[in-house]
C-alpha cells in the first residue's frame, strides 16, 4: 500500500533553512507534507512512513546514516543517496573529475601514517612499499602543494606546504586519517556553485581566505560561468548527488574543480547571505516536492520490498 507523498528533514544544528524550507515546501499547497522526522531504536524490515527524506547530518550521525541505507532499501528516496556518500571521498572524486574532462589539481593518496591497534607493520602491511617514495611525490604534485583528509569536510584538516619538510611534518601528524595531496591552484578567482536536483546551479563569488560568500553578478565572465555551470552539472551528475557545493578555483581562465564532495553543503542565512539562501529554499521545496511526488529510490541491488510486513511504525521502541 503506497503512502501519500511526505518529506522528512533529517537535521543538526542548523537553524535557519529548516524552518524556511517547511515553510516553503507547505506554501505552495501541493499535497505533499514535510516535517522533521523522529527516530528511535529501529527494527529490521521496519516500514518508513516517508517518500523522501532529506539528510543534512548522516555524515556525523553513524545512526542516521545506517537507518538512512535501510530507508533505502525500503523504498524511500534519499537526498543524498548515502550509498554514494558512504563510498566517496576526494581522490575517488579526482578520478572521476579527469574522466569525464573536468579540469582538476593533480592529486596522490598517500598510504596512512597511523594504523588501529594490531596492524603489523611487517605482516599486516606487507603489500605497502616502504619508504614512501617521497621524492616521486614531489616530482609530481610540485610545492606549494595541499594536504588535507581524502574523507574531510568543513576545512579541517587541510595544510598549505611550502616545502618538503612541510608535508612531511603536516602528514606526520595525519594520525589514522588517509591523506591526500594536491597541486595547489594559485587562483585569479574563486566560485562556489550550489547545485540542486542535477540541473540548476547557482554560481557564488566566495572568497576562501575569510570563507565567505561575495554577492556579486558581474563576478564571472559570461563563458566562465557557463563552463563552471557545466562542469558542476557533470560532476553533480556522474556521482548522482541531488544537493552538492561544487567549487572551482580559477587560473587563466580555466576552472580547477577543488572540492566538491559537499553533500550536506552550508545553507545556512548568515554565510549564504539573504540572497543566494533565498534561491536555496525556494529550489530545494521544488525539489523535494518533486521527488517525494514521483520517488527515485537508490538501492544498491535487488527488488524493493514494496508490501514490507507489518512492524511497529518509527518511534515505536522494544516492547
Amino acid at each position: 500500500m503506497s503512502i501519500e507523498p511526505r518529506i522528512g528533514l533529517l537535521v543538526g544544528r542548523e537553524w535557519s533553512f529548516p524552518p524556511a524550507f517547511l515553510d516553503a515546501v507547505s506554501r505552495r499547497q501541493s499535497g505533499v507534507t514535510a516535517d522533521y522526522i523522529k527516530l528511535d531504536a529501529t527494527r529490521m524490515g521496519q516500514a518508513v512512513p516517508y517518500t523522501l527524506i532529506i539528510d543534512r547530518i548522516s555524515h556525523e550521525v553513524g545512526f542516521y546514516r545506517t537507518f538512512l541505507k535501510h530507508a533505502t532499501r525500503m523504498g524511500v528516496t534519499v537526498v543524498n543517496n548515502p550509498f554514494m556518500w558512504s563510498a566517496d571521498d576526494k581522490f575517488y572524486d579526482a578520478t572521476l573529475a579527469i574522466q569525464h574532462g573536468v579540469a582538476h589539481p593533480k592529486t596522490m593518496v598517500l598510504p596512512n601514517k597511523d594504523y588501529i591497534p594490531g596492524i603489523s607493520h611487517t605482516e599486516s602491511l606487507r603489500n605497502l612499499a616502504y619508504p614512501l617514495d617521497w621524492r616521486g611525490v614531489a616530482e609530481h604534485i610540485g610545492f606549494p602543494c595541499v594536504l588535507k583528509d581524502a574523507h574531510g569536510g568543513g576545512w579541517r584538516d587541510v595544510y598549505i606546504c611550502q616545502s618538503m619538510e612541510e608535508l612531511i611534518h603536516h602528514y606526520n601528524n595525519s594520525s589514522l586519517l588517509t591523506m591526500v595531496v594536491q597541486e595547489f591552484i594559485k587562483w585569479d578567482a574563486y566560485v562556489r556553485c550550489m547545485v540542486l536536483g542535477r540541473e540548476h546551479v547557482l554560481p557564488m563569488p566566495y572568497d576562501p581566505r575569510e570563507r565567505r560568500y561575495i554577492p556579486d553578478p558581474g563576478y564571472l565572465s559570461q563563458e566562465l560561468e557557463a563552463r563552471c555551470v557545466r562542469d558542476a552539472l557533470t560532476l553533480c551528475r556522474a556521482l548522482g548527488y541531488d544537493m552538492n557545493t561544487v567549487e572551482f578555483a580559477v587560473k587563466d581562465g580555466i576552472p580547477y574543480a577543488i572540492d566538491f564532495m559537499n553533500p550536506a553543503p552550508d545553507m545556512d542565512i548568515n554565510s549564504l547571505t539573504p540572497s543566494y539562501f533565498e534561491w536555496v529554499v525556494e529550489h530545494m521545496a521544488d525539489l523535494a516536492i518533486a521527488l517525494a511526488s514521483a520517488p527515485r529510490p537508490a538501492v544498491p541491488a535487488g527488488p524493493i520490498i514494496t508490501a514490507p510486513p507489518v512492524v511497529a511504525p518509527i518511534g515505536a521502541g522494544p516492547r
